[in-house]
């Protein structure tokens, strides 16, 4: 937990984003997206995303609630731009003898796990983590969530079990003038792939109207 954020715990070699899936930030306006992906979810991976049995109504509570201006929130998008993966990085409470941390939390609906996208959320927080002066990046979790440990072990995360919770953390290098480089490349890369895949999108309801159009009314 919080309490155990300032141990000297480094791993091997800092965890950085890759070029393999874009993951674009989130902010307000993509506040219902963020709900409709998480109703998505079944009962099992609510379970596994919040530690406990999640009902609709909570969902919605949670949505509701996040705030933008004090966490950071990512997302990765299909071709029809659903989102089918997100990320919320909480910025915990600055304590006395602890380093500064942040909690991270990802869900990735069925369909589209194991294309890399959790590995690319976590990659994109981490970065933004250490350039927001986050010293420990922490995962708290069920000990029985596979594809969380999967993804923590990846990331050389140092792992703790108690009482069927894990703890991870992972200890951030400071940020450098290549990790703001990276940040920037790599949100505007998303930006750049958000708008094909949002033009190639409107091109297609325009021509299914067309269509649609040209059937409904023979010459």
């Amino acid at each position: 937990m919080h309490n155990k954020l300032a141990s000297g715990y480094l791993s091997r070699q800092p965890y950085t984003a890759g070029p393999a899936v874009p993951v674009r930030e989130l902010h307000e306006g993509y506040r219902a997206e963020i709900l409709a992906h998480l109703l998505l979810l079944d009962d099992e991976d609510r379970r596994l995303r919040f530690g406990t049995q999640t009902p609709d109504e909570v969902i919605h509570h949670y949505a509701e609630r996040l705030n933008f201006n004090r966490d950071a929130l990512f997302g990765s998008f299909d071709s029809q731009l659903n989102l089918i993966g997100m990320a919320h990085l909480a910025y915990l409470p600055k304590l006395k003898g602890q380093s500064q941390a942040a909690e991270f939390g990802v869900s990735v609906l069925p369909n589209s796990r194991g294309q890399g996208i959790g590995t690319a959320l976590l990659a994109r927080a981490s970065v933004r983590s250490r350039n927001t002066r986050i010293e420990t990046l922490f995962v708290h979790c069920l000990a029985n969530n596979r594809a969380m440990m999967h993804l923590a072990h990846k990331a050389d995360m140092r792992i703790e079990y108690a009482h069927g919770d894990a703890d991870a953390y992972l200890t951030l290098a400071p940020a450098s003038p290549s990790t703001i480089a990276e940040e920037a490349v790599n949100e505007q890369w998303a930006g750049f792939d958000y708008a094909l895949k949002e033009n190639f999108k409107r091109s297609n309801a325009a021509w299914s109207w067309l269509l649609n159009k040209l059937v409904a009314s023979p010459t």
